[in-house]
């Protein structure tokens, strides 16, 4: 008898840490999550080091401004993460490590709170008794004079509303409660405890917009307005805070984040870019994307086959290929599978690998809609544009 075989891709419903890594074509990934999504000269380089000894030499920059090391065999995992925890990397334990799902603005400035805050909630998050909030759940910490992470994913926000009050904001609400730095900590764990009794993480994993759809919050935690729209995606280039800088697909050879090292320390954005603590120009190193119009900027691409194994084609190569075609102001998204771990959301052109090579084209949505083409070789990709 024979045995059907599904391409639908496996959703595991969990993201990887470095005391929980997650299996992967090229060995294990390793996701280190950053303090207040900072690291310091020390910590560069010492990821860099790493990365070459126990990994495959690349270093990814996630979604959520976490940092991922590749290709870590079985053997090599204990002693990387002895390795980490001497550079201050390594959460206490594996649980503390998935709740502290964190995403912290990388323009913050001191007095703003941000730091405050990131450092009370840390603290909560990792203490006995934290909610066990597992799976993708996270918290932004987003204390600008606007908020810049409402296309990050998480499912708890820290912003500031119209009249400039720090507002706890529950994902796909329009109204939040109003708290201080000294109470953000405490209101925030206590929506989470909100999500948990009223049944948001059935089986141990759900997200809080999606609960919200089907469960109304209570008045207490929708209150004030938040501000209305969302900022744009940041281009490279200066800002108040230090100069951004890009990498083709947010991913960096270990010898140049060694190399960058040596330029000062850094914030993790979730737009796969590195922020420059008070440079004002790009360093001259190999690679790096310093200019708003990189056709670089207008591809995402996971890693695809054969780095991923349940990716059904290259990716990369195919959205190197494509950049240069795309239109200014336009977005091009390759995806392995229908999973679109690079970018779950909508983009106006998507294209999804399916088995023999070829792609489906899906416009103005994400990798799991339903394809407007099917069947496309990469030959005729090309005369999309």
């Amino acid at each position: 008898m024979s045995k059907t075989v599904s391409n639908a891709p496996e959703i595991r419903g969990w993201c990887p840490g470095a005391l929980r890594p997650m299996r992967s074509g090229d060995g294990l990934v390793v996701r280190i999550r950053p303090g207040l999504g900072r690291l310091t000269q020390a910590q560069l380089r010492g990821l860099a080091a790493l990365s070459a000894r126990f990994g495959n030499g690349l270093i990814d920059l996630s979604t959520r401004a976490n940092v991922q090391l590749r290709g870590v065999s079985d053997a090599g995992h204990g002693p990387l993460v002895e390795a980490l925890r001497a550079l201050d990397l390594i959460d206490p334990t594996t649980e503390a490590e998935s709740r502290r799902n964190l995403t912290v603005t990388p323009f913050w400035a001191e007095g703003d709170g941000t730091t405050e805050i990131a450092r009370f909630l840390t603290e909560a998050l990792t203490a006995k008794g934290a909610p066990e909030t597992r799976g993708k759940f996270g918290y932004a910490i987003d204390c600008g004079p606007a908020p810049v992470l409402r296309a990050t994913s998480a499912d708890i926000r820290l912003e500031r509303d119209g009249a400039g009050h720090l507002l706890l904001l529950a994902d796909g609400a329009t109204r939040g409660a109003r708290v201080t730095r000294d109470t953000a900590a405490d209101a925030a764990l206590a929506l989470a405890r909100w999500f948990l009794a009223t049944g948001g993480a059935p089986e141990g994993r759900g997200r809080m917009a999606a609960h919200l759809a089907r469960t109304a919050l209570p008045a207490r935690f929708a209150s004030h307005p938040a501000q209305p729209g969302m900022a744009e995606p940041p281009a490279p280039g200066p800002t108040p805070q230090g100069i951004l800088i890009g990498f083709e697909f947010g991913q960096i050879p270990a010898e140049t984040l060694s190399r960058l090292a040596n330029t000062g320390p850094v914030r993790v954005t979730p737009w796969r870019m590195l922020l420059i603590e008070g440079a004002a120009n790009a360093p001259d190193l190999p690679g790096l994307i310093t200019l708003p119009a990189d056709p670089r900027l207008r591809v995402i691409a996971c890693t695809g086959a054969p780095g991923c194994p349940q990716g059904l084609a290259a990716t990369r190569p195919l959205a190197r290929a494509l950049a240069s075609l795309v239109p200014a102001g336009q977005r091009l998204h390759v995806s392995g599978c229908a999973k679109g771990c690079a970018h779950p959301g909508a983009a106006p052109l998507t294209l999804v690998a399916r088995p023999g090579g070829t792609f489906d084209l899906i416009r103005n949505g994400s990798a799991a809609d339903p394809p407007g083409e099917t069947g496309l070789t990469p030959d005729k990709l090309k005369h999309l544009f």
